[in-house]
């Protein structure tokens, strides 16, 4: 069972994308375009994978060219989620040259960066596809951007932990050593919590697990444990807690986690130290 990829509201995109040219644009807007390109120049230019990888981002990078010039036409080649090859033409992008060129690289800062989480997040997907294991992303994202990289997440096959601070209790180390340990913890979050939201309780050794599983936590959070940590978590639950894999997930690492009998497995790098996929744009 593969995430579900359907792209996040323009009214929460556009925001985003509008901060990003008002960066780029500056006090005095595209000097070089303005001067270099006579005006009512028009140009079809083409969105190019230059490696292979996973797409994510063509909604942010239509937003840009229209915010820029409302005459520019955007047409997707290769959908959100598409796997693609290098030299795959993802989109094309006709009208005015000006407003192309000046758009140009906050499209291609929103698509290799987003492509660039969408295609980590693929490669361990695919390694663990044999397992019922399913890939996470976390909070660790990068400031603003938390929507779109959650989005690329589910155009490379993952899912989503919560977004925020707001849809779901995790407690965490430093909350359990507040509040004088986890069943105290606990009773708290469970006086004040509506019925509709989840409680995951973080554990780094198996006595803690042992005891979430006894305070009825929905989820545990296994935190750095070793595979045989983990082996022999699955068979303390025995199913009556998802169990979520944490820490050292690498593309070396995951399909060994995902063979324990884990539900999930978590990764901040997916978002906050995916590589860059490169895109190009030629005119």
């Amino acid at each position: 069972m593969t995430a579900s990829f359907h792209a996040p509201s323009r009214l929460l995109v556009e925001p985003m994308v509008k901060a990003a040219l008002q960066e780029d644009l500056g006090r005095a807007g595209d000097i070089t375009s303005e001067l270099v390109i006579p005006a009512g120049q028009k140009t079809l230019a083409r969105l190019v994978a230059r490696q292979e990888g996973r797409i994510a981002g063509l909604a942010a990078a239509e937003i840009a060219f229209q915010l820029v010039d409302p005459y520019v036409v955007f047409e997707v080649a290769c959908a959100d989620g598409s796997a693609v090859k290098a030299g795959e033409t993802l989109a094309t992008a006709s009208g005015p040259t000006r407003a192309i060129l000046t758009a140009e690289r906050v499209v291609l800062n929103f698509l290799g960066h987003l492509s660039g989480v969408a295609t980590a997040t693929a490669r361990l997907v695919d390694a663990v596809k044999h397992t019922k294991a399913r890939i996470v992303c976390t909070r660790k994202t990068l400031p603003n951007l938390r929507i779109l990289e959650k989005y690329a997440v589910r155009c490379g096959g993952g899912f989503n932990h919560r977004f925020g601070l707001d849809d779901a209790v995790l407690i965490k180390d430093n909350h359990i050593a507040a509040a004088g340990g986890l069943a105290p913890a606990l009773e708290r979050v469970r006086s004040g919590l509506g019925h509709m939201v989840k409680i995951e309780v973080e554990v780094d050794a198996l006595t803690q697990l042992e005891e979430a599983l006894s305070l009825r936590a929905d989820t545990i959070l296994l935190d750095n444990m070793t595979l045989d940590e983990l082996r022999r978590a699955v068979a303390l639950a025995k199913g009556r807690a998802v169990l979520e894999a944490s820490g050292n997930v690498t593309l070396d690492t995951v399909r060994a986690i995902a063979e324990t009998g884990v539900d999930y497995i978590s990764s901040g790098a997916i978002t906050h130290s995916a590589p860059n996929l490169d895109i190009g744009l030629d005119f």
